[in-house]
């Protein structure tokens, strides 16, 4: 049980960090760049809500409601990815991550989607014949949450350190990080199944 429970977590927190497959990380990173320390219970509720939308489609996908794409898909996570970074490009150093919150959320929600159902069909071959999917689910939830949270301090610990010690201004570090990230996107949308 306690095994299985581990395994699972595991899995979610493997997801999250896999090199191969650095997408989500990716996302997390222009999800968190424009914040600081103290805007930490609202970087940590984009990030749950981020698991919320990667965990409701894939019980969706393993209770067979919805079946997608699987190309297309995979053209659209780095979509989502690009739609933020660029978002933050434009609106570095101009407050914006503290208006429209419910925008914001939603859009996290709706990329959270869209993240869970390029995993979906790994995600069903694990589950295999299992007949408790749900508390799977939510272990590998669990490991997400706990991998993003890892992510998102990482990241929040670089801006204090890059904006303090080496002075660089809230708005340059916004701009660089997400130019870098357009940067890596780009070639994964370029090579994308969906475009060929």
């Amino acid at each position: 049980m306690l095994d299985n429970f581990l395994f699972n977590v595991k899995y979610g927190i493997n997801h999250v960090l896999d090199i191969n497959a650095y997408d989500h990380v990716l996302f997390l990173i222009v999800l968190t760049v424009p914040y600081v320390f103290k805007d930490w219970k609202r970087v940590l509720l984009l990030v749950t809500v981020f698991t919320l939308g990667h965990t409701l489609s894939l019980v969706l996908a393993a209770y067979n409601v919805v079946s997608v794409n699987a190309a297309m898909v995979e053209f659209l996570i780095p979509i989502t990815i690009l739609i933020v970074a660029l978002y933050n490009v434009f609106t570095a150093g101009k407050g914006a991550q503290k208006e429209k919150i419910g925008v914001l959320f939603l859009t996290t929600l709706f990329f959270g989607l869209i993240h869970g159902l390029g995993f979906a069909r790994e995600f069903n071959m694990l589950l295999g014949a299992t007949d408790n999917k749900l508390v799977l689910l939510l272990e590998f939830a669990l490991g997400i949450e706990l991998a993003q949270v890892i992510i998102v301090f990482v990241v929040l610990f670089l801006s204090y350190v890059v904006q303090t010690i080496f002075r660089f201004t809230k708005r340059d570090w916004i701009m660089v990080i997400s130019a870098i990230v357009v940067g890596l996107v780009i070639p994964m949308l370029l090579n994308s199944d969906f475009l060929t």
